[in-house]
């Protein structure tokens, strides 16, 4: 069974979540303000260097705290929780908004009010593209090396100069879509086909542009400069291409 946890101080909808995703095998834990959100979080940290739940659903609109500012908290944090994907709910209609949850490390968004099964359908797509762990054979991780630069595959971890950066589980996705296809230009609708972080779909999904928002993000990570690019380049008016040839 998936574990969820919701940070939602609406109690009537997250009932009602908890029912529906009850029936496809995911537990859903409920916090009903940012400080009890991070308290179970802090509460569920294991010994084993896992993440407390596979995914958090998060509000924007919190009683104690912006949904914003927790997104942010939760991915500069030094443990496993900074990694857990987030899927954001906002009840505001300004794509701003969406582009700013992006932008702090939200993998997904998703407006309210909302249909269960598009909900779980997000979860669903979140939950395919992380790695099972305890199931990965011995000796399956697959690294891929670009000068300074290590991707590791299996473990979805990457390294510059033998220091770990931090992505989401989309960002590592898109990166990863990238380098393997290393010296080719890969279109936005491409990318979204490649690693689809945003469910599938429908005109809220289709919002192209949010990848430049993950890039963004991705180049602040592994790049050495960012107005300056040398390992994700754009190419005006076709794509990007992630560079073969890297120091």
């Amino acid at each position: 069974m998936s574990r969820v946890l919701m940070i939602d101080d609406d109690a009537r909808l997250a009932a009602m979540v908890r029912e529906y995703l009850a029936g496809a095998a995911i537990d859903v834990t409920v916090a009903g303000d940012g400080r009890l959100g991070l308290a179970a979080l802090d509460a569920g940290l294991s010994a084993t260097g896992e993440p407390p739940f596979d995914l958090l659903i998060l509000d924007l609109m919190l009683p104690d705290t912006d949904g914003l500012e927790l997104c942010r908290l939760i991915r500069v944090r030094a443990d496993p929780v900074a990694q857990m994907p987030i899927l954001m709910l906002t009840a505001k209609g300004d794509p701003v908004d969406r582009v700013l949850g992006l932008e702090l490390g939200a993998d997904d968004y998703l407006p309210k009010p909302f249909e269960p099964r598009e909900l779980l359908a997000r979860i669903r797509a979140v939950l395919r593209r992380r790695p099972a762990g305890s199931s990965r054979p011995a000796g399956a991780s697959r690294v891929l090396r670009f000068g300074r630069l290590a991707i590791d595959a299996a473990a979805r971890s990457v390294q510059l100069d033998d220091a770990a950066r931090s992505l989401t589980a989309h960002q590592f996705d898109l990166l990863l879509a990238l380098a393997e296809r290393a010296g080719r230009v890969l279109s936005r609708e491409q990318l979204l086909d490649l690693a689809p972080g945003q469910g599938g779909g429908g005109a809220e999904v289709a919002f192209d542009r949010s990848i430049d928002v993950h890039i963004a993000r991705i180049r602040a990570a592994i790049e050495d400069d960012v107005r300056h690019p040398k390992r994700i380049i754009t190419v005006r008016g076709a794509g990007y291409v992630f560079a073969r040839a890297q120091d």
